[in-house]
C-alpha cells in the first residue's frame, strides 16, 4: 500500500462526493489559480486511496493541471456492495469512465492509474468508445500482467484470510507483526492511525476481488497499444509488485517513453511527489 507523507489538504485543493452515472465517489480536487491546462483523473491502488495522490495535488496545480483523486468503489470513502462481482476489472473500468464523463470539458482530459490503478485505467482505456475521452494514459508502477511471484504469494494469502473468514483488523494485527518481523519502521502516529482506518474501511469483498485479479491478470499490452492512446510509463528504482525491468519493457513494447523517479519505490507519487509531478506535466504538457 502507498504511505501519503502528509493528510492535510493543500490550500488548492477541497475534498468532495463526485456524483456519476454509476454513484458517487470520494474524491479530491485541486484547482489551479490561473488558467487550466488540462485535468487529470488519478486512480489509486490495491489497498489504496485517494490520499495516496494527496502530494502531488499542489505542484501539478502550480503548473496549471486540475486533478482529480478518486477512492475506487469499495475502497477507503466510497462505498460498495457486498458482492465481490461488483469489484471485477470491468465494472471498476466502467467506473473510470463514468467518472471521466463526470470531469470538467474546458481543458484536455488525463488518465493516470497507480499499480492496480494502472490495469484498471488499462481496461477503461479499452472499453471506451472511440474517440477516446482521454488525451493520454500514464501507468505508474504498474505492470503488463499479474504482480511478481513473491508478492504474488503474499497476497494470496491474504485473500485466502478474507475468503477463510479472518476480520480485516485480525489481518491487519497480522500484517503489523510481520512489518515488525522485518523491522520495518512504523509511520508517524497520525500516518499510522491513517493507514488503520482506511484498512477497515475497504469492502472485504472488493478486496478479494482486486487481490485475484493481481494474481492473475492478463497481459493486454498488444491491445492497448492498438490504441494509438499517448501514453507513458512512470516507475521507482526498485518495485516489489512489479519488476522495473519489466514496466520497461511493457514501455518498449507500447511503444512510449519510460521514467525512472529517482529516490522512489511503488509509489513515486508518495515517495518523491515533486519529481514525479514534474514528469507527468511534462507529458501531459506535449499531449
Amino acid at each position: 500500500m502507498s504511505t501519503p507523507p502528509f493528510l492535510k489538504l493543500p490550500v488548492c485543493a477541497s475534498a468532495v462526493r463526485l456524483a456519476t452515472a454509476r454513484g458517487s465517489f470520494a474524491a479530491f480536487v485541486g484547482e489551479p489559480a490561473g488558467p487550466v491546462r488540462g485535468t487529470a483523473l488519478l486512480v489509486p491502488g490495491f489497498t489504496g486511496s485517494k490520499e495516496d495522490f494527496i502530494a502531488l495535488l499542489e505542484p501539478l496545480a502550480e503548473r496549471g493541471y486540475r486533478t482529480v483523486a478518486v477512492d475506487q468503489r469499495g475502497q477507503y470513502e466510497t462505498e460498495g456492495p457486498a458482492d465481490a462481482a461488483a469489484y471485477a476489472i470491468g465494472e471498476l473500468a466502467l467506473d473510470v469512465l463514468a467518472l471521466t464523463a463526470a470531469l470538467p470539458t474546458d481543458a484536455p482530459r488525463h488518465l493516470l492509474g497507480h499499480s492496480f490503478g494502472g490495469q484498471v485505467s488499462r481496461e477503461a482505456v479499452l472499453t471506451a468508445p472511440q474517440p477516446l475521452p482521454w488525451s493520454s494514459l500514464t501507468l505508474l508502477s504498474t505492470g503488463p500482467a499479474a504482480i511478481d511471484p513473491p508478492e504474488a504469494a503474499r497476497t494470496g494469502l491474504l485473500v485466502d484470510a478474507l475468503a477463510g473468514g479472518l476480520t480485516l483488523e485480525e489481518i491487519w494485527q497480522l500484517m503489523r507483526e510481520m512489518d515488525q518481523d522485518d523491522d520495518r519502521p512504523a509511520p508517524d502516529p497520525e500516518i499510522g492511525a491513517f493507514l488503520h482506518r482506511r484498512w477497515l474501511a475497504n469492502r472485504p469483498e472488493a478486496l478479494i476481488a482486486m487481490g485475484g485479479h493481481l494474481t492473475a491478470a492478463p497481459d493486454r499490452v498488444a491491445e492497448l497499444a492498438a490504441t494509438g492512446l499517448p501514453a507513458q510509463v512512470v516507475s521507482g528504482e526498485r518495485d516489489y509488485a512489479w519488476p522495473v525491468e519489466e514496466q520497461i519493457a511493457m514501455a518498449g513494447r507500447l511503444g512510449v517513453p519510460h521514467t525512472t523517479v529517482p529516490g522512489a519505490l511503488h509509489s513515486p507519487n508518495a515517495e518523491q511527489p515533486a519529481a514525479t509531478a514534474a514528469v507527468l506535466a511534462g507529458f501531459w504538457d506535449l499531449t
